[in-house]
This record gives C-alpha cells, sequence and structure tokens, in this order.
C-alpha cells in the first residue's frame, strides 16, 4: 500500500514537473505556435530590407502582409511596395502586373501617376535596339503619352516627358534602320515608303537630314528605272 502511494506521488510530480516544463517552453518561445508578426512589423521590416537593396526578402514581407492581412490600411502600401520591390530586382514583367493590378483596384489613390510613370519605365528599360523589335518602345511611348493627358501638370509628366522623346527616336531610327535595308537591297519603292512615313509620323529629333537625303536617292534609282516614254 505503501509503495503504491509513493509511486503514486511520483508519477503526480513527474506530471506536474512536465507540465512546468512545457509551459515553460512556450512561453519563452520554444515550441508551440509561433507568434504572427503584426502588419506594422511587416511593414517596418518590408521597407528596411527595400531600402538595403535587399529586394528578395522586401517581396516575400509585402507579399505576406498583403495576402495575410488583405483589409489593414497597410495594405495599399504594401501592394505598391510590392510593385516596386519587383521592379527594383529587375523583374518587370512582374511589375509592370503589379502596378497595372494596383491601377485596377485603386484608381482614384494619389499614387497613380507615380504607377503609370512606372508601368511606362517598365517598357522603358526592356527597349531594343534600333535594329530589333520595337514592340517595347511603342508600349512605353503609348504609358507615357497617357500620362501626360491625364496629368498634365504632375512631376512624374514631366519626366515622361524625356522618356517620350527617347521613345521616338528609336522608332524614328528603327523606321530609318528598315528603310535604308530595303535601299541596299534595291527595294527601292519599299524604301521610299519608309522614309516618306519616317517624315510624317516623327519630330525631327536629328533623323530628317539623312532621311531627305534618301527619299532623294530613292526617287532617282526609281526615276532611272522607269521605262522612257
Amino acid at each position: 500500500m505503501r509503495q503504491n502511494l509513493t509511486y503514486l506521488l511520483k508519477t503526480v510530480i513527474l506530471i506536474q514537473v512536465l507540465i512546468f516544463f512545457v509551459t515553460g517552453c512556450s512561453l519563452l518561445g520554444f515550441g508551440g505556435k509561433k507568434r504572427e508578426k503584426s502588419p506594422e512589423e511587416l511593414m517596418t521590416e518590408g521597407i528596411s530590407e527595400f531600402g538595403d537593396g535587399d529586394y528578395s526578402k522586401s517581396i516575400e514581407l509585402f507579399q505576406t502582409l498583403k495576402d495575410r492581412y488583405p483589409y489593414s490600411k497597410l495594405a495599399v502600401q504594401a501592394e505598391l511596395k510590392l510593385a516596386d520591390s519587383l521592379y527594383k530586382k529587375e523583374l518587370f514583367e512582374e511589375a509592370l502586373d503589379a502596378y497595372k493590378e494596383f491601377e485596377r483596384l485603386h484608381p482614384k489613390n494619389k499614387a497613380i501617376p507615380y504607377v503609370i510613370y512606372q508601368e511606362g519605365m517598365c517598357h522603358f528599360l526592356t527597349m531594343n535596339r534600333t535594329d530589333l523589335d520595337q514592340t517595347s518602345a511603342k508600349k512605353a511611348l503609348k504609358e507615357f503619352e497617357r500620362l501626360r493627358r491625364a496629368f498634365p501638370d504632375e512631376p512624374f509628366s514631366l519626366m515622361a516627358q524625356k522618356r517620350i522623346r527617347k521613345c521616338l527616336k528609336n522608332l524614328a531610327e528603327y523606321e530609318f534602320y528598315v528603310g535604308h535595308f530595303y535601299y541596299r537591297s534595291g527595294h527601292y519603292v519599299a524604301a521610299l515608303k519608309r522614309f516618306e512615313y519616317l517624315i510624317n509620323q516623327y519630330p525631327d529629333l536629328g533623323q530628317y537630314g539623312k532621311t531627305f537625303v534618301y527619299i532623294a536617292k530613292c526617287k532617282e534609282k526609281l526615276a532611272k528605272e522607269k521605262p522612257e516614254q
């Protein structure tokens, strides 16, 4: 009987020790469910990582805030900072999608001029050389011109004007490149059309002089090819 009582007391003490140990570990952060960070903590850490140039980490933090706390007052800021982090990491396609989504969800937000400018920059920074496809230049030009029309007095519109000039110059140089290719290939009608299109479509950004020279050359070649009456 006494042995049984002793065994029982030892068992009770052992259970209490185990309960104390488990409870104590939980209080100290060992074991148990890890405490989730608050929106404010996620935002602060995200901005810090962004400032330090660790864009992979800032993307993770802003995405977590956005997903875990969609109704937080910081969620909208997290959406924009997520797009900025993708942009800084040079993931331009993903950044463009994020900026477009922000504009779609928050069309009246005060950051919209900046967002449209960034959309243009996502295309602008992927523009090819003048002898390659100019799709990005055309898309960048479209966004910058949209910004200028919608927010003509915004600082970002003034910045866009410089980018517009570069886009136009790229597109004009591409037309000249194609026209010159046709000319060298002996396709003077096609070359003439390209050179005339360049003059009619784009302002003079330094390409008019050489273009007029080749227009004259094309007409001279075509005149020589024309059979005498």
